[in-house]
């Protein structure tokens, strides 16, 4: 039987958060650089302006390098790029 004490322990251990904090920015991005690629790829096959298909794209690029560096462990960096790669992505859209 499991001691939930040790369940306690592996929450606290900062090696743990590290690796989680790693996965989630890894993650993360690159769902939004998925994302945004295909946002991209919709958006050129349609009559939206070329700057639109390029902000997503530019946008999908930024998340892609977020990801990249979360899973290096700058994970503060790629929070900042994430949160850029989607502001990119939201003023590209603003044009449509």
């Amino acid at each position: 039987m499991e001691d939930p004490a040790d369940d306690e322990e592996d929450l606290d251990d900062p090696a743990q958060v590290a690796r989680r904090a790693r996965w989630t920015a890894a993650v993360t991005g690159a769902l939004l650089a998925l994302a945004g690629l295909a946002a991209s790829t919709l958006r050129a096959t349609g009559s939206a302006p070329a700057l639109v298909p390029a902000a997503y794209a530019l946008g999908a690029a930024v998340c892609a390098l977020a990801a990249f560096l979360g899973s290096r462990g700058r994970t503060r960096r790629a929070l900042w790029l994430l949160v850029t790669g989607v502001m990119v992505m939201a003023l590209g859209d603003q044009f449509d």
